[in-house]
């Protein structure tokens, strides 16, 4: 698995617990990409939460690295640290246990079989284990092995733990167990001093107070000699200087796992040859086709199901011709899907994987509507594609989609709909007992796309009931002048407006008010009015009714409806929703609206929406004014 395909320490597909081995494995280069995929994050229209999740897994961390001599060796070691400010309160160092200088500084250790068993222990573990913050902080001190602070030049003590991780930054950290919770607790357990060189308020006019807990934030220097009083922004430049350390940025981000070690899938198209080494595959002997098998399930040896199969591994070298093995690993399916939107406009084309024309004319993807779970899978993973065959020159974008919307999650009985929680709600009983348009309408009703919304068998019923108005209001409209002018304009221009921000939910609920009105007398015009701006989140039933009112052609062939700006002027009124008395939106509503009207606005806001739970208790109205729902 990649490590985006592990979530708290159990694979994201079938929940199996992840354990490490290690393995020769393929690899995208990712990591080129991080500050581009970083930078470009900027640039591009997607919901701010899903940019987020790719910021934080990128991981970006601007910092030093400084070196700390070993005594009585030529050795020092190299740490990465974003506090440099902090130099002068660390007063430990840790090395991850697979830190290539353990195995040298064991030499001169006091307690070497103790060390080895904790490195062998360490090696059982996950990094997800290792690196949870939750749990208790374990180490062993290397004794008799001491390095110096740069800073101070005061000898301090070394030890291996395995919260340290070679893969991250240096595998080593400087411990400043008074600016960091990790390191505070490490120290508090061993016993280890704790030094605090920054305070909060400049020490020149201020005493700073006694830490009760790790201090992490920025202040000013104390304890650090020539550097006391300096703002600790400005120390992390002039201590890294002063060290003869080096500015670096780093990044959480990996490289990309494709190898799988199972049958289906791209079998990777790599060659091994002896005298050749490694060799690709010549393009006019790909793809590499999967042999046909009867027996194709992991043997839990850590190979492919195709080592087993003589046939496919042995081959000969395209270089020099002499015999060789295949690669037996096959890629991810991950690495498909993150350019399938490149083929889709050239399915058709069996010599290419995309047309040049037909990609210019269809790509990049103008929207894009997904699930927030695949922000650092698939969407990260179309991105490094994409910028990748830009840069080969095989596309004029670098860029997949240019704008994308995270939708939220259905949920039932207080949980995600999953066929394990065996609380999914099947359409097809649905669709028989209220009709297709009532399940589509109640879907987009439930909650902001954003967000998502919870199923209730209660809440499809009111659909239907406003479904079943519609229905018989169109079979009674008569011919004649509306009075309702205004009204329509407004709710053009409302629905419009939500609907083409993906607010389906307050788009009904202006449907809603307006029909209410209607149907107090309903006219052609404004029924024809309702049918247009109602067909795309009920489009069997506005066609029917479109019929039945005698109109010619489709409701879904109709030029969408415009309003007039001179009406919309003085008749909408901002109005205060609270929720406990406390305030938390402000909604435009016709002046006027009615106290049913309200309530629908007012709990289509997403705003207010997050802050209720079921039917309100109580509901406190006053006209154009404010609306408050006691819960």
């Amino acid at each position: 698995l990649a490590n985006e395909q592990v979530i708290q320490g159990r694979c994201e597909r079938c929940d199996s617990e992840v354990i490490q081995k290690e393995l020769e494995q393929w690899f995208f280069k990712i990591t080129k990409y991080a500050e581009r995929l970083l930078q470009n994050l900027e640039k591009i229209d997607w919901s701010e939460r899903t940019k987020l999740a790719q910021k934080n897994w990128i991981g970006k961390s601007e910092g030093a690295e400084l070196d700390f001599p070993i005594k009585g060796s030529e050795h020092k070691i190299r740490v990465f640290t974003t506090r440099p400010d902090t130099l002068f309160g660390a007063t430990y160092v840790v090395l991850a246990p697979e830190h290539p200088l353990v195995s040298e500084l064991l030499l001169g250790a006091e307690n070497k079989a103790e060390v080895k068993e904790y490195i062998a222990k360490a090696q059982t573990k996950s990094e997800l284990e290792r690196t949870e913050l939750a749990k208790e902080k374990t180490g062993v001190q290397l004794r008799g092995v001491w390095c110096a602070n740069p800073g101070s030049k005061e000898e301090i003590p070394v030890f291996v733990a395995d919260y340290v991780l070679a893969t991250y930054g240096t595998g080593a950290i400087m411990a400043v167990p008074a600016h960091d919770e990790r390191d505070w607790e490490f120290a508090k357990k061993y016993n280890l001093s704790i030094r605090q060189v920054v305070c909060i308020e400049d020490p020149k006019s201020h005493t700073c107070p006694i830490l009760e807990e790790a201090y992490t934030g920025p202040g000013y220097l104390v304890g650090s000699g020539s550097f006391d009083g300096v703002a600790s922004e400005e120390a992390k430049g002039k201590i890294t200087k002063f060290t003869k350390g080096e500015k670096k940025t780093r990044y959480h981000l990996r490289d990309w796992l494709i190898s799988r070690q199972r049958y289906w899938g791209p079998p990777i198209p790599i060659i091994y040859c002896e005298k050749c080494g490694t060799v690709p595959v010549q393009e006019k002997d790909l793809p590499v086709l999967l042999p046909d098998l009867e027996d194709f399930q992991p043997k839990g040896q850590g190979v492919s199901p195709l080592a087993q199969v003589e046939e496919f591994v042995k081959t000969t070298c395209p270089e020099c011709g002499g015999e060789a093995r295949r690669e037996t690993d096959v890629s991810d399916t991950f690495l498909d899907s993150a350019w399938y939107f490149l083929r889709y406009p050239s399915t058709g084309f069996q010599d290419v994987p995309f047309d040049k024309k037909m990609t210019k004319k269809w790509l990049p993807v103008d929207m894009y509507l997904g699930g927030q779970e695949h922000a650092v899978l698939h969407l990260l993973y179309a991105r490094f594609v994409t910028m990748a065959l830009h840069d080969m020159g095989h596309l004029e974008f670098e860029e997949p989609f240019t704008k994308f919307r995270a939708h939220g999650l259905l949920i039932k009985e207080g949980a995600k709909m999953s066929k394990s929680k065996g609380n999914v709600v099947s359409p097809d009983e649905y669709f028989t007992s209220h009709g297709a348009d009532t399940v589509r309408m109640y879907l987009m009703f439930l909650g902001p796309l954003s967000e998502g919304g919870s199923w209730s068998d209660k809440g499809i019923q009111g659909i239907f009931r406003f479904l079943h108005r519609v229905w018989a209001m169109a079979h009674e409209a008569e011919d004649g002048e509306s009075e309702l002018e205004v009204l329509r304009n407004r709710t053009i221009k409302k629905v419009t407006e939500e609907t083409e921000n993906l607010k389906y939910n307050t788009a009904i609920a202006f449907l809603m008010e307006y029909s209410n009105e209607i149907q107090k007398r309903p006219f052609r015009e404004d029924m024809n009015t309702l049918l247009v701006l109602m067909a795309p989140f009920a489009p069997h039933i506005t066609a029917e009714l479109w019929e039945v009112l005698g109109n010619k052609g489709s409701v879904h062939e109709q030029s969408w409806p415009s309003f007039k700006e001179n009406l919309l002027k003085e008749d909408t009124v901002s109005m205060v929703v609270q929720v406990n008395g406390k305030v938390r939106d402000a909604i435009l509503v016709s002046s006027g609206i009615s106290e049913q009207g309200a309530v629908k606005l007012a709990l289509a806001s997403e705003k207010a929406a997050r802050w209720i739970e079921g039917k309100p208790k109580k509901t406190i109205f006053v006209k154009d004014k404010l609306i408050n729902f006691v819960i």
